[in-house]
Parts: C-alpha cells; structure tokens; sequence
C-alpha cells in the first residue's frame, strides 16, 4: 500500500516510516517543508493539515493514512490552549474527512491513557481526545474506517531534546533525564516521583501502529483503540534510576543524585498512565514480545552518549 503519514518528520513518525518500509508500503511523507532525508520508496508531499484542500490532495493519492500530527505539550498547551485545539482538533477533520471522501482506512494517534482523558491535564490531551470522539462519529455515521492506537509515553533513540540541552519546545522524559545524567546534572523529578508513567519502546509503537493499519486495511475500524505500554508499570523515580545507572556505565563514573520539584500546571498527585494491554490482542500483538524497560532505556541512554553528548561537548 502506499501510505500517507501527517507529522512523518517527528520523532514516532520517523520510526513510523521506517517500519512501513520494512514491510513493503510506500510512504507519502505529508508536511510543511521537508527536514528529513527521504529513503528509497518515499516522496514528499507539500502541505498542512489545518488546510483541509492540501490534505483532501494528499488523500487523493494514497491508500491509507496514518494521522500523527499534532502539538504536543502538557503544561505547554495550559498556558497557551488555542494552537493545540486549532491544529489538533481541524487537523483531525481534515484528515477523516478526506479519508472518507476517498474510504480510505485510517490510524489515529490517541491519547496514551484513560486516567489522562479523564482528568483533562492539559489542551493536547483535551483536543486529542475530542478527536478520537470524532472519529467514533466517523465510524458510526459516515462510512469511517478510522482506528485508534493510544501509546503510553514513547521513547528511544532520536527524540529532541528541550532547553537548555536542546531546541524542542516540549520537555519529554527520557532526554530530559538522559541529558543531565549525561552531564553530570542531577535529574529533575516532579514531585514525589512516585507516579505511575509507564514507558514503552518507539519500535514497539511503531510496529503497533504499523500493524493496526494493515489490520484495519482488511478487517475494518477496531472496535476499541489499541493502547499500547508494557506489561509491568513503573515509577518516575524507576526510570530515572535506570537512566542515572546507564549514564553512569557510559561515562565510566558514579550515578547522578535525583533531586525532586514542585509539580507544574497539568502534572497531579497519584497519577496512573498505564495502558490497557489486553486490547492488544485483535491485532495479534503479544505485549509481553515488547522490549523491556532496562533494555529500552541501556540502548537509549547509549544513542544519546554517541550521538548528542559529542556535540553538547563540543558547543558548551
């Protein structure tokens, strides 16, 4: 099949293209100006997704799409809601409209979990979801063919990285703790670091979100979003002594101390991002197959010790 992806040039979407192209699809590499090489078996085309003709134009030229643009963002979006609802919320119109103009079969981005829909901790996580309500009406009244796969917190090798260690303007867990730890900083937790915020490997995400579309290509909108995390949960204070542990074998020196914050606008007490794994299984997908936490963080804390810390060193 040839593929569309919306937000293809981001850190899930990079993952996304190279796991389509391992299985054979072609990739229509959907954006507002290329910032990435493309492989062999792509193509770029030219557009947005808060302009409904530039993505009907794309739909028009591919058999599926997989819809991951959006503004990210927890506090972030607090401060300031308006663009995460424009994009998010017409960014997701557009995209099933054009789909359903076409019947093309669709894989949507969700959020990674239930407790977060249900406390509403921040714009991205209201826009987000009142897009996948969407597409329940999609389905239901105009022909849909439109699934939902939920990631918990997503992470690996490649993700950007926030100030002061980088330019991202969203702060991400795994970089934001690599970089210090790295650096010999001691690692940043937000309260008591007792939350559950489950984890899971971008390939694993990737693979998820890869093989929901050719399933919902063949048999049709799941009929409950894919929520995709581990089998066992951890803590914010879990990860962060992994990835003090891995820096510290990386740098040949002892681990970094973790000194706790007060919690920010949109982050609450007693928080449970966890997934529903059972809802795995129609897609075949044995969760337990899924890289482990220790592992995931070793090869992520390693890319960024070869990758980011040189030019860090370099430029600091």
């Amino acid at each position: 099949m040839k593929i569309g992806v919306t937000g293809s040039q981001g850190f899930i979407g990079g993952w996304v293209r190279r796991e389509l192209l391992r299985r054979g699809h072609e990739v229509v590499v959907f954006d507002r100006y290329p910032r990435t090489p493309l492989a062999d078996g792509e193509a770029f085309f030219l557009g947005d997704i808060e302009n409904s003709n530039s993505v009907t134009e794309m739909a028009a030229h591919v058999d599926a799409v997989i819809h991951l643009a959006a503004v990210l963002g927890t506090q972030e979006t607090i401060q300031n809601p308006r663009p995460s609802a424009v994009t998010n919320i017409m960014g997701g119109l557009n995209v099933f409209e054009a789909a359903a103009q076409y019947r093309l079969p669709v894989v949507y981005a969700g959020v990674g979990n239930a407790w977060m829909r249900d406390h509403a901790t921040g714009s991205y996580t209201i826009s987000k979801t009142c897009v996948e309500d969407y597409g329940r009406m999609y389905n239901a009244y105009r022909g849909g063919i439109i699934s939902v796969v939920r990631p918990v917190n997503a992470y690996g090798p490649g993700q950007s990285v926030a100030a002061p260690y980088g330019p991202s303007k969203v702060r991400k867990i795994l970089p934001a703790f690599t970089c210090r730890a790295l650096t010999g900083t001691p690692i940043e937790v937000y309260g008591d670091g007792e939350q559950i915020s489950d984890c899971i490997y971008v390939g694993d995400v990737a693979s998820t979100f890869v093989t929901a579309l050719e399933y919902t290509a063949e048999h049709g909108p799941l009929e409950k979003p894919a929520e995709v995390g581990p089998t066992e949960s951890c803590t914010v204070n879990d990860v962060a002594r992994l990835v003090a542990h891995f820096a510290a074998e990386a740098n040949g020196g002892k681990p970094v101390g973790i000194t706790h914050l007060p919690m920010r606008p949109g982050e609450v007490p007693g928080a449970v991002v966890r997934s529903d794994t059972s809802t795995l299984e129609p897609l075949g997908i044995d969760p337990g197959n899924f890289l482990s936490l220790e592992e995931g963080i070793r090869r992520t804390v390693e890319w960024y010790a070869e990758n980011w810390l040189p030019f860090w060193k370099a430029t600091s």
